[in-house]
């Protein structure tokens, strides 16, 4: 038996039940692949459900607000894959009539889908002969075919998608979705189930002992330090501020506190300061320490090192927020973490 028909043979007696795997309509495939491509399964599976309760169609999230569908997603992280959904959901209606393109080539022009997402939608519903190539399936070709290309190299890319179109099977739809699910649960990241494996007997990492040591990676850039104050302005009548984050970098549209950005870390005396000069309306004000050691925040390429600080003024603020809306509103899971758990 061929390593394709092993794979498949495996798929029919292991795959997990999931929603998006009883349609081929490709809004669903859409919405899953585009939702699990940094996300664990059982992570994503709740926020797919959530979306398709409340948008059951791409006309439906094309005719929502991006705030609403930011506020959806919200936990998630990399939020400029919910950005990108939603803008690719307007041109599908507006440009398709609401139908997805069927062919690889024509899905690939929209907006945050990359070869793979156009690969699995192709291939999922419309049976186009194209293999996926996602982490699971790195993971699985460089260990049996024992590569040690790095997988993040432009070398890498081109050789696996190669070696990808070679092994695949004539029943795409099955196969692309068996090899995702073997890398996923059979050859594991860090836990394989070797001893029972089907593709055991051919495997070369297998063989000379590789496993662990397979897919290469080239290193990751150094992450940087940043350090986060977020002025948590309360007024007398418990009102506070948020403010939109605008630019292209992390959290683009999303709402905060007042931040105050600084290169190390600093105390109450630095904080007075540039509240002042930041609330210069304010006429009075206290400042007290939510958290006296940093909450870190880690994300793929930065860690934050985030203080919260408790403006409580006797002023009314004008653009202020009630504390019973905050909930309304997207915002990044570190603000959301501290709305629950302070007491307004």
């Amino acid at each position: 038996m061929v390593f394709s028909e092993k794979i498949l043979t495996w798929y029919a007696e292991n795959k997990r039940v999931l929603p998006w795997r009883r349609t081929k309509n490709p809004y669903n495939i859409w919405l899953s692949e585009v939702m699990l491509q940094q996300t664990r399964v059982a992570q994503g599976l709740p926020y797919y459900e959530k979306f398709i309760k409340e948008f059951p169609t791409v006309k439906d999230m094309a005719a929502a607000s991006e705030e609403k569908v930011l506020k959806l997603w919200q936990g998630l992280g990399y939020y400029s894959r919910a950005r990108n959904m939603h803008a690719t959901a307007k041109i599908v209606v507006n440009e398709f009539d609401g139908k997805f393109p069927s062919t690889y080539k024509e899905l690939i022009k929209l907006r945050g889908i990359g070869d793979y997402t156009a690969s699995a939608i192709a291939s999922i519903c419309f049976d186009e002969p194209e293999p996926v190539v996602d982490g699971n399936v790195y993971r699985v070709l460089s260990r049996y075919f024992g590569i040690d290309l790095p997988i993040n190299s432009s070398e890498g890319v081109k050789y696996f998608k190669n070696l990808a179109w070679e092994v695949m099977h004539t029943n795409i739809r099955d196969y692309n979705q068996g090899i995702m699910e073997f890398g996923a649960i059979q050859c594991a990241p860090k836990k394989p189930y070797c001893l029972h494996c089907p593709l055991s007997e051919g495997c070369v990492a297998l063989a000379k002992n590789k496993v662990h040591e397979l897919p290469v990676k080239l290193k990751k850039t150094k992450v940087k330090q940043k350090y986060f104050n977020y002025l948590v302005v309360i007024d007398s009548n418990k009102n506070t501020i948020l403010e939109q984050r605008t630019g292209k970098g992390i959290w683009q549209n999303l709402y905060q506190f007042p931040l105050i950005e600084t290169d190390t870390q600093v105390g109450l005396d630095v904080i007075k300061v540039k509240v002042a000069k930041v609330f210069s309306s304010l006429k009075g004000f206290e400042i007290s320490e939510f958290n006296e050691k940093p909450i870190i925040h880690k994300l793929s390429h930065q860690h934050l090192h985030t203080k919260f600080w408790i403006v409580q003024s006797n002023d009314m603020l004008s653009n202020g927020i009630s504390n019973d809306t905050l909930e309304q509103y997207p915002v990044p899971v570190l603000i959301a973490d501290f709305i629950r758990s302070f007491k307004f």
